[in-house]
């Protein structure tokens, strides 16, 4: 199901940029490079909506709905997973072991912290 989801999205994603592509832009026409485009508004009325709006708007949808749809599927898998068969590797007795008495008795050593000095330092 999943296999057959992903190619359709993947298939409606390249349709999506192809009919993009193939648009022309607002004012796209020979008058807009010298000035004659101003007469159209930014977000007025475009008259007839084309074939390719229209299919523009059908992959979008559908864009989004495979997307959601992928999106469900892969936040509800539980219990899949490809380390399910395999066993957690065996940890490595510790090389040295003590005993808690010595352990207690054992002096602890601190070790003084060396402060580096600069080589120059500046004279005043």
């Amino acid at each position: 199901m999943s296999v057959l989801l992903i190619f359709i999205h993947v298939i409606v994603c390249i349709a999506l940029i192809m009919i993009v592509l193939l648009q022309t832009g607002k004012g796209g026409d020979m008058g807009a490079a010298f000035g004659g485009g101003s007469s159209q508004s930014l977000f007025g009325s475009t008259g007839a909506s084309t074939f390719l709006s229209k299919a523009t708007t059908v992959a979008a949808v559908v864009f989004m709905i495979t997307s959601l749809a992928l999106a469900y599927m892969s936040s509800n898998q539980t219990g899949k997973s490809i380390m399910t068969n395999t066993e957690a590797p065996m940890s490595a007795p510790a090389a040295s072991e003590t005993k808690p008495d010595e352990a207690q008795n054992t002096p602890k050593t601190t070790v003084p912290s060396q402060q580096q000095q600069p080589e120059s330092a500046p004279k005043k």
